[in-house]
């Protein structure tokens, strides 16, 4: 694939356990499965930066982190930011490339401190080829409505302020918005679409994994021209994490 079109996988990896109710560590069989799609970017949520209990109850626990772990020799550029940070460790958001990532910041989008904590990480790559910069914000929103208003706010100014319009983005991530009320904000303020309602007419439904009805996984795009979509629904994602990956293919 040339570098004027490119892939990218967005997924809640669940901390890399399995989320129908067996909890079993699954993320050997994640990286597998990642791997065999073949996305240029990789958009990561609850990706488990450190846990130091489960680094020595869990049988096959990474000595790394779990995007380093993923990323191995396939997107050798990477960013995380912490998302939830414990006693015991960290979790949060991760981009890996195939492409080299000329910058990237993570924003706290918390609005309440009774709240789980969430964040939006920003990263930049760039085409070696073509020399064009490609923005990426990779989202984990939060599960009621009180906490994703606010966080829908900040994301609205983050890209206002930061992004510039004639530099292409993609926003991906787990909404956790299944009665699709971010849409008015994010279309009417951003100008983006989301590229499965582009593409097939509606959402992907992507939870639960093993069940798929609620569309809480979304791809937000301008600048970029999607030709593809599609939700990772069978064999083996379904007993991986409690979603389902979604992959898009774009052309600049």
């Amino acid at each position: 694939m040339s570098t004027s079109e490119f892939s990218i996988v967005t997924y809640n990896m669940h901390k890399g356990f399995s989320g129908d109710g067996r909890r079993l560590f699954v993320l050997r069989h994640m990286r597998a499965a990642l791997a065999a799609v073949g996305a240029d970017i990789v958009f990561l949520q609850e990706a488990q930066g450190e846990h130091r209990r489960h680094a020595e109850r869990v049988e096959q626990w990474p000595e790394n982190s779990q995007f380093e772990y993923i990323a191995d020799t396939l997107w050798p550029h990477y960013a995380y930011g912490k998302n939830a940070i414990y006693d015991h460790g960290h979790h949060g958001n991760a981009i890996l490339s195939r492409y080299p990532l000329l910058a990237w910041e993570n924003i706290d989008v918390s609005p309440y401190p009774f709240a789980a904590s969430r964040s939006l990480l920003h990263g930049r790559i760039q085409f070696p080829e073509t020399g064009v910069n490609l923005h990426l914000v990779c989202i984990h929103f939060g599960f009621i409505g009180l906490e994703r208003r606010p966080q829908i706010r900040r994301l609205c100014r983050h890209v206002e302020e930061r992004i510039p319009h004639a530099e292409p983005l993609i926003l991906a991530g787990d909404f956790n918005d299944w009665s699709a009320r971010a849409e008015r904000e994010i279309n009417a303020e951003l100008g983006l679409f989301e590229v499965f309602r582009r593409l097939h007419g509606r959402y992907a439904r992507s939870y639960p994994a093993w069940a798929p009805a609620l569309p809480m996984d979304r791809i937000y795009c301008r600048g970029v021209t999607p030709v593809a979509a599609e939700c990772l629904a069978s064999e083996p994602w379904q007993v991986l994490s409690d979603h389902t990956p979604l992959q898009a293919w774009f052309r600049l």
